[in-house]
């Protein structure tokens, strides 16, 4: 399996947020904090579906512009996934979506979309990486500690007002370099 990470262009702005981002979700991050750090266990729950809206952005803006971009996985020709990295207003890069189509996962897909959106905030000249995820996410949480992420903040209120995601917790990561 080869993975292959290439640009939003001109020529691929129709893949941009076509990728099956469903998931069955069977555990949750249950947080703690002591001394000022957040620590937390993952607990089984009844299984359900995380069902993910999109965002629709002007993607034409992502084009040739340092400030933000958008990079596509391919798996042997195959578009697997995507990252959409923005500037936030602390100054970090902000990975603002993270998305591996559902018959790819668990292949090092996400892993290597992050990697490549790192390197590009680095090689922009960010002081580091944020983005957010949520407390039933917990294979993501896991990929974002792999990968050198530390878990900086929370917001029990973040999705208080979605009703399909109301009882869910905004975690915060970040990767400072």
């Amino acid at each position: 399996m080869k993975i292959n990470i290439r640009p939003l262009e001109s020529t691929n702005i129709h893949q941009v947020d076509t990728f099956e981002r469903n998931s069955i979700v069977r555990s949750h991050l249950m947080l703690d904090v002591k001394d000022n750090k957040i620590s937390y266990s993952i607990v089984p729950v009844e299984p359900y579906e995380k069902i993910f809206n999109i965002e629709v952005e002007e993607y034409p803006t992502f084009i040739d512009n340092p400030q933000k971009a958008i990079f596509f996985a391919d798996v042997d020709g195959i578009p697997a996934g995507q990252v959409k990295i923005v500037p936030w207003w602390n100054k970090f890069a902000c990975v603002q979506e993270l998305v591996v189509d559902t018959e790819f996962r668990g292949k090092g897909i996400g892993q290597a979309l992050l990697n490549h959106g790192v390197e590009w905030a680095r090689e922009h000249n960010y002081p580091g990486v944020t983005l957010e995820t949520q407390t039933n996410n917990v294979s993501a949480c896991k990929l974002y500690e792999k990968c050198g992420f530390v878990l900086s903040g929370f917001d029990m209120n973040a999705y208080r007002n979605e009703p399909e995601a109301h009882d869910e917790i905004a975690l915060f990561w970040y990767l400072i370099f």
